[in-house]
């Protein structure tokens, strides 16, 4: 049995890269220019320029590890064995572009967070 796929994608059809979303705080203008980045290119002092990248840095990671948490609890939901169109880890792996034995990692990892009440805010 083949393993199902979204509505609007065709068979053979190859897969999309999509682009990343711009973060909801940074400028709009920013966004359109890609020769600026937050604004760091035009900071002069170095110990500002420090601190705002550092703190940009800080923030990225935060907001990765919380999104990998719910990327592990999405794909723990979706290879759930009571779900009737569960999805095998090859699958899921195929999806989020990783190893399928990254996916039974994140599936597990997924398992843990839903048992233990999901991801929390900070």
């Amino acid at each position: 049995m083949s393993e199902p796929r979204p509505a609007h994608q065709q068979p053979g059809e190859a897969k999309r890269r999509m682009r990343p979303v711009p973060l909801l705080f940074e400028p709009p203008d920013s966004v359109a220019d890609a020769e600026h980045f937050f604004d760091l290119e035009s900071m002069d002092d170095p110990r500002e320029l420090l601190a705002r990248s550092t703190e940009l840095t800080l923030a990225f990671r935060a907001a990765a590890d919380r999104a990998t948490e719910f990327q592990a609890m999405a794909a723990a939901q979706l290879a759930d064995p009571k779900r009737f169109d569960r999805l095998s880890a090859a699958t899921i792996a195929e999806h989020a572009e990783w190893t399928e034995d990254y996916a039974h990692r994140m599936v597990e990892f997924g398992r843990d967070l839903l048992r233990n009440g999901g991801v929390t805010g900070d």
